[in-house]
């Protein structure tokens, strides 16, 4: 199918060809009609990835000041590439799409294939969504005007915040598509009206709704303008629905609003606000954000859980369907907003001028008969990589494209296949691995004979599902960290393992104990019992964040801090016995992110795994202490290892090292070749077991012993 990108760092506005999306349970795949360019949204990301890094940088100073926190704790190198990958990462565009339902996942009920739906999707063939991000088109309303669902509940929503009265006076600034809209639905709700826009044909377009419209440039002061059209009171609300980085549109809106009156800003505007505007008064100002109640809730979004109408009136859904039940009454004219309509493939019609003007909405006309395929081959690789032995890569997230694809490129992998059931992170990072194919569905890599390995890189509730589905097509594993999230699911891939039989592997990926500092330090503290004590400077991740989620994430703790039971394991060159989690808090949750971790070892070493997200950046984010035969090594940050009373050594540096490099080497070379696991299955099972056994500890505040 095709689809519409955004390069950032070219600045080139893409037709790609990628995959048809997967639908998984609670969603729904939608065949594009035809969508909306949002001409204020897109036009800031269009310039934004044309922009050079010094303007880009210019627009983000929060993400500058995160580069340079990274580059005082990982060095120049490290952050250099983590920016570049992530500029290399396009983005989507488009938010206002229009189809009809072809494929219905598992527990979507409200909806059934052949349904015309406006969701919240991309400028692409197809669109695979959620089911509380779409809404049900009536009959009567046309594709065209559907298109203009979700940027309408951008403007409902600014409306349901203003709370505007029947009889008021409510001021729109700016009358772009956003701002038009607002203003006919304001007056359906029995509003009066006033308009501000610099562009005369918007102005003129206002008018023709009942819209008291005004150009600042032609017609005079606005703050007068208002004051004069409401004998002196003021306006009792203003809707911002403009975009500009002055602060001024904020001291206006205070200027022409009553004692007491509401701002409500929809736009993007400058924020540095003056005190004695709101003080003098008691004015009050508040940010609408996008579509209505459930907007980037997890929760309400991607697991479908709905808030009952009675303390939730108006989220995202409800809100998309009374903007189309307003279209199909006649209360709200968006035909009038339609400046042209372009076929998918003239679409640098748009994007080459988005400035151009007279444009208010562009609608892009699909052509409706792309078919449904799920692999997309890159290039003529094929050609060049024939015979057993290849790579098959699940997932293709952030570390996927960071560290994972750079690592095999090295290496010299093979890879036949990237899949991720989005369909265009898969194509991307494809081509960036030269691999074969791209794909949204995972049955054909399994069932592939040239695929030997399969590299899982999933969220971590699909680990799991991924490493029995791989082992069961009898293709060995590698699946980043976690194993899996519970006693269940690893004794149902111990089975799966088990019935696979000899040359098949597990591995997963505890990168650390790979690094050359981590074999050295191994080999410097030599054999017998040792203190260890590692300690994870792991930084604060929003709780909002998947990871933190028990279902999906399984905690920080499951989910990351068992790379340093297993690193521990490795230098102990020992099993984990039982293990004791005490951790921040008088009450804490199982999720929690700021605990020590005790472990005790079959040969009587101890480790103590330090897991802290309550730290400063600027401190190096970890540090691994060894203490055995009158000697300690200290490792800073995978940057240096010192010894202290160790017998020909005192220290050992080089650029940041964490292992991953020799990790994907080994790999390559195994699936390549065959031969024994990077890591043997029962410490791998050992390091899985204690994870479980930390959250275990925390709930009984006992020791928990790891059964052998």
């Amino acid at each position: 199918m095709k689809q519409i990108i955004q390069d950032l760092k070219s600045g080139a506005t893409i037709l790609e060809e990628v995959p048809v999306p997967q639908v998984r349970a609670g969603q729904i795949l939608i065949r594009t009609s035809c969508t909306l360019v949002s001409l204020g949204t897109e036009r800031m990301l269009v310039e934004f990835g044309k922009a050079n890094l010094i303007d880009k940088a210019r627009q983000q100073p929060d993400k500058v000041k995160q580069v340079l926190d990274k580059i005082k704790t990982d060095g120049l190198l490290p952050t250099l590439e983590a920016v570049f990958n992530k500029l290399g990462q396009p983005l989507p565009l488009g938010y206002c799409n229009v189809g009809t339902v072809v494929e219905v996942g598992r527990g979507v009920t409200e909806l059934q294939i052949g349904d015309r739906v406006a969701p919240h999707g991309n400028h692409a063939e197809f669109v695979c969504v959620p089911k509380n991000l779409c809404a049900k088109i009536p009959d009567s309303v046309s594709d065209e005007e559907a298109a203009f669902t979700v940027i309408g509940s951008i403007a409902l929503q600014g409306i349901r915040n203003l709370d505007p009265q029947l009889g008021e006076t409510i001021v729109v600034t700016g009358l772009g598509l956003i701002g038009l809209v607002a203003a006919q639905l304001l007056r359906a709700n029995g509003c009066r009206v006033i308009g501000s826009d610099f562009d005369p044909e918007k102005v003129a377009l206002a008018k023709k709704f009942g819209v008291e419209a005004f150009n600042p440039a032609s017609d005079g002061d606005i703050v007068q303008t208002v004051e004069t059209a409401t004998a002196g009171i003021g306006a009792d609300g203003v809707l911002i629905a403009a975009s500009a980085k002055t602060d001024e549109i904020i001291h206006q809106s205070c200027m022409m609003c009553r004692k007491r009156g509401r701002i409500v800003l929809v736009g993007v505007v400058g924020m540095n606000m003056r005190r004695d505007d709101f003080y003098k008064k008691e004015l009050r100002f508040q940010v609408s954000c996008s579509y209505g109640a459930g907007r980037y809730d997890e929760e309400y979004e991607n697991k479908g859980h709905d808030y009952p109408v009675a303390y939730a009136r108006w989220t995202e859904k409800r809100n998309f369907e009374t903007v189309l039940r307003t279209i199909a009454v006649g209360a709200l004219d968006v035909k009038s907003l339609v400046t042209e309509v372009v076929k998918l493939d003239d679409y640098l019609d748009i994007y080459g001028d988005m400035r151009k003007r007279g444009s208010i909405a562009s609608i892009l006309k699909f052509p409706g008969d792309a078919p449904l395929c799920r692999t997309v081959p890159i290039g003529n690789a094929a050609a060049k990589n024939s015979g057993k032995g290849k790579l098959a890569l699940i997932g293709a997230g952030n570390f996927a494209s960071s560290t994972i694809i750079p690592c095999l490129r090295k290496a010299g992998a093979r890879v036949k296949y990237v899949s991720s059931a989005h369909g265009l992170t898969a194509k991307i990072l494809a081509k960036r691995a030269g691999a074969e194919n791209a794909a949204s569905d995972v049955s054909r890599l399994l069932s592939d004979p040239e695929v030997g390995t399969v590299i899982v890189c999933t969220r971590h509730d699909l680990h799991a599902a991924f490493v029995k589905d791989a082992l069961r097509a009898g293709k060995s594993v590698f699946v980043e960290k976690p194993l899996c999230m519970n006693r269940e699911e690893l004794a149902e891939i111990e089975e799966a393992y088990r019935q696979a039989g000899n040359g098949v592997s597990v591995t997963v990926g505890f990168n650390r104990r790979f690094s050359p500092f981590a074999v050295k330090m191994k080999k410097l503290s030599g054999t017998g019992p040792k203190n260890i004590v590692a300690t994870m400077n792991a930084g604060f991740i929003p709780p909002e964040m998947w990871v933190h989620d028990m279902e999906i994430g399984g905690g920080r703790i499951i989910g990351e801090a068992c790379h340093f039971i297993d690193l521990c394991s490795f230098l102990a060159d020992s099993r984990v016995v039982a293990v004791c989690m005490n951790a921040l808090g008088k009450n804490p949750r199982e999720n929690t992110d700021n605990a020590s971790i005790l472990l005790r070892y079959a040969d009587g070493s101890n480790a103590v795994v330090n897991y802290f997200a309550n730290g400063a950046k600027s401190y190096a984010k970890e540090r691994i202490e060894v203490f055995a035969r009158n000697s300690v090594l200290v490792l800073d940050n995978w940057r240096k290892l010192s010894g202290y009373g160790v017998k020909g050594f005192s220290s050992m540096r080089s650029r940041m090292d964490k292992g991953h490099q020799a990790q994907f080497s080994l790999l390559t070379k195994q699936a390549e070749n065959g031969g024994d696991a990077l890591i043997a299955f029962d410490s791998i099972r050992n390091t899985t077991l204690a994870s479980f056994g930390c959250i275990e500890s925390l709930k009984t505040g006992k020791w928990v012993e790891i059964e052998p």
